[in-house]
């Protein structure tokens, strides 16, 4: 049976970005169960009263329809390097809870903090984020990202960061790259020089 996943973030209050949320678990459903009625997640979240004044990382399991949900107090993990590890045949599109294939790639990092996805010679993910890296005052996100997070969605629709390709030997026109996700902000994101992204 198919399993998929959304991840949410609860801060200062709300559940951030809902409404991409919504759209990426009503298309991956119409995608593998055909024709299904909409689900709004506003309808199905509740932040327990002892995480109510933290941020929350809430995690919705799905198929055809809702599994399960649970809720866990969010700390950002400290990344400041990553392992370039290549996979041309890596197909994340849909928000899947089988991470068999990133689990694997992951225990390849060394003595990196991550690893970086190198598909058809272009960087695209981490294990669990979207990159993006900034040139001259002005952040750059993966043109062809693993997943399009949520997150990364909105910074587009923003036009807070710019799309392109970018390959390992082009690390060096950037001056720091970060990770985001649904939890992790650019602001929030911890800085990992270029030159700790290494093969």
């Amino acid at each position: 049976m198919c399993q998929f996943i959304e991840t949410i973030c609860y801060k200062n209050g709300v559940f951030e970005r809902i409404e991409l949320h919504n759209d990426r678990l009503n298309r991956t459903r119409n995608h593998f169960f055909d024709n299904q009625l909409a689900i709004d997640l506003s309808d199905h979240l509740s932040i327990p009263l002892d995480l109510i004044h933290s941020t929350v990382k809430c995690t919705i399991t799905y198929g055809e329809k809702i599994q399960h949900i649970s809720y866990s107090s969010y700390q950002i993990r400290a990344v400041h390097s990553l392992k370039m590890i290549e996979n041309n045949s890596i197909d994340y599109t849909f928000k899947s809870s089988n991470r068999e294939q990133l689990e694997a790639m992951f225990l390849l990092k060394g003595d990196c903090d991550d690893i970086l996805i190198v598909k058809n010679g272009y960087l695209t993910d981490s294990s669990y984020a979207n990159l993006i890296l900034l040139r001259e005052n002005r952040w750059y996100s993966m043109q062809n990202p693993l997943l399009l997070g949520t997150r990364l969605q909105s910074y587009l629709i923003e036009k807070l960061v710019t799309p392109t390709l970018v390959t390992p030997n082009d690390l060096h026109l950037f001056s720091e790259a970060r990770i985001i996700n649904a939890m992790i902000s650019i602001d929030d994101s911890p800085i990992i020089p270029v030159q700790n992204i290494r093969y």
